[in-house]
């Protein structure tokens, strides 16, 4: 611990994209901003969600006195649950975010003996030694804020995800009154979101995708299926808008966007017009141009609402012939592949598709170069820490920032998960490293070693190969001919030749092995295995998963 100092460490998010989480230390007691999750790629089987890893946690469990959150988006919030597992520790959070972390306390059964606490914006909670203040800023999602945190060393501001929207669809727009005030006083550091820090110019309203939406509305005789993100508050109110505008009523498909669209018409979110909406089973007794279809999937996720629409499992409705298709979201990385099937299947079946590449039906909720500026312009902090993005944004940030002259050239941080950066009124200085990493969920079963995953890796890439052998206890001789058993590896029917190379390697390593070692499982197991291995990766350059099989008899 650095005497005297602040010490902020990030344990998710900085470096990457999802898992949002930071500590912020001062003597001996701790806060944790946001807990998010994210969303594994391909070469994660089985995997369903990644969270940070808890190192630090366990080291410090009793010095950390709450968790405060920015905003209710899953790499926010997501791990949340995972968290309260290790520490019980109020939260806090505006009422929206809390009613969206509702439901997954239940999915864990910790709804009963979680302790939390809404707040609303404008509000000020004090834990240890830290004042913490939530400031309303504008983002995809509504009821989202930023951080002020007063600490011993000075003001500490934490942007959380924002843009700057004069013109939001749902809520007030980003309030920079209170932001100034606090760069009036003196703010020592800005935490400031880096995910749109390339892009130039300011990004678009929210407002900016209803003409686009509108045209669409308009021009569409058919049926209309839109799949957004089911958390974009502000476009749902739009989709909501327009069929009542062009005379639709509105089917909700999918869990998450039931469950989302509930909770913000509950907490005023949202406005929806009485019998606006209609269930599947009314749905399908509408005619086409009365219906608006708005799905849950815009990821292309396989068990999604849109997915089984578009490829026709859905147990009410499918995607057909003349239907519009309306994909208002941006791609997360990783899943462009998925959402480029989702969109052929659509084609397949007869529908016209239009996405964020062909129409402005999509806007960022991040902000950029300008909005930055506005940001860093009204706080005026002495030290600018770039977070949320990859490196390549976090340099970029601070180059562009640089070029501002408000915050000098050697007072912008960068810093990467685990760095402990030791803050005062003076200096700023990278001076530990926190053990920091991801942990893997299978929902299924709950959380996986990394070794499972390499090894569901190693299956996926090379397959397994099973020798079996018989061999008598006593006289450790085999009693038949070895037998191979493959999957993923090679056609058995068309590798005959190679099979039988394969049952000699394992019959000549037996025959050769003394008697001591033949009795003994282990032992003949691995020298099995090892004489497979180097002969199969010679021959074929593959490192398939070996599993020798002794059996008794």
């Amino acid at each position: 611990m650095a005497e005297g100092k602040l010490e902020i460490i990030p344990l998710g998010g900085v470096g990457h994209f999802g898992m949002n989480m930071m500590a912020l230390r001062y003597q001996n007691v701790a806060i944790i901003i946001d807990a998010g999750m994210g969303f594994p790629n391909e070469d994660l089987p089985g995997v369903d969600i990644i969270i940070p890893d808890f190192t630090f946690i366990d080291e410090y469990r009793d010095e950390i006195a709450a968790i405060v959150l920015t905003h209710g988006h899953e790499d926010h919030i997501g791990a949340v649950p995972f968290l309260l597992k290790e520490i019980d520790v109020p939260v806090y959070g505006t009422h929206f975010t809390l009613a969206l972390l509702e439901n997954k306390l239940l999915e864990h059964k910790l709804s009963d003996t979680a302790q939390i606490h809404a707040v609303e914006t404008g509000e000020k909670i004090t834990v240890g030694e830290f004042e913490v203040e939530w400031i309303h800023v504008s983002h995809s999602l509504t009821s989202c804020a930023a951080l002020a945190i007063t600490t011993p060393v000075g003001v500490v501001i934490h942007s959380g995800d924002f843009k700057v929207d004069d013109t939001p669809v749902v809520g007030p727009t980003i309030d920079l009154k209170r932001l100034t005030e606090y760069g009036d006083q003196g703010v020592l550091a800005l935490l400031a979101d880096s995910t749109n820090a390339e892009r130039p110019g300011r990004t678009l309203s929210e407002r900016a995708v209803i003409p686009a939406l509108e045209k669409i509305f308009d021009e569409t005789y058919g049926r209309i299926i839109v799949s957004c993100f089911t958390s974009s508050i502000h476009r749902l109110q739009i989709i909501f808008d327009l069929a009542q505008e062009f005379n639709r009523q509105v089917c909700l498909l999918g869990r998450s966007m039931l469950r989302n669209v509930e909770v913000a018409d509950s907490y005023r979110q949202l406005d929806i017009a009485d019998g606006l909406l209609v269930s599947p089973a009314q749905a399908r007794q509408m005619h086409d141009d009365e219906i608006i279809l708005l799905a849950a999937g815009c990821q292309a996720d396989p068990m999604s609402a849109m997915m089984r629409l578009a490829t026709d499992q859905h147990k009410n409705l499918s995607v057909e012939e003349g239907d519009m298709v309306v994909l208002s979201a941006r791609n997360i990385p990783g899943n462009d592949l998925a959402i480029s099937r989702l969109i052929s299947h659509c084609y397949k079946r007869g529908a016209q598709v239009v996405d964020s590449s062909t129409a402005r039906v999509h806007c960022s909720g991040h902000g950029s170069q300008e909005d930055l500026q506005i940001l860093i312009e009204a706080v005026r902090p002495k030290f600018l820490i770039p977070i949320h993005g990859e490196y390549r944004q976090l340099y970029r940030h601070k180059e562009w920032a640089v070029g501002l002259g408000i915050v000098e050239k050697n007072n912008i941080v960068i810093f990467e998960n685990g760095d402990v950066l030791a803050l005062d009124e003076r200096s700023a200085e990278i001076i530990a490293k926190e053990a920091v990493g991801r942990t893997f969920i299978d929902q299924s079963y709950g959380e996986v070693e990394d070794i499972v995953v390499r090894d569901r890796k190693h299956l996926s890439y090379d397959g397994i190969v099973v020798p079996v052998v018989a061999i008598n206890p006593t006289s450790g001789e085999m009693e038949s001919e070895p037998e191979i058993v493959t999957r993923g590896f090679i056609v058995e029917e068309a590798e005959t030749d190679f099979l039988e190379e394969l049952k000699e390697i394992v019959e000549n390593t037996v025959n050769e092995a003394s008697h001591e070692e033949r009795i003994d499982h282990s032992v003949i197991k691995e020298k099995t295995r090892l004489a497979l291995k180097r002969f199969i990766q010679k021959r074929t350059g593959r490192r398939p998963m070996i599993l020798p099989v002794v059996v008794e008899v």
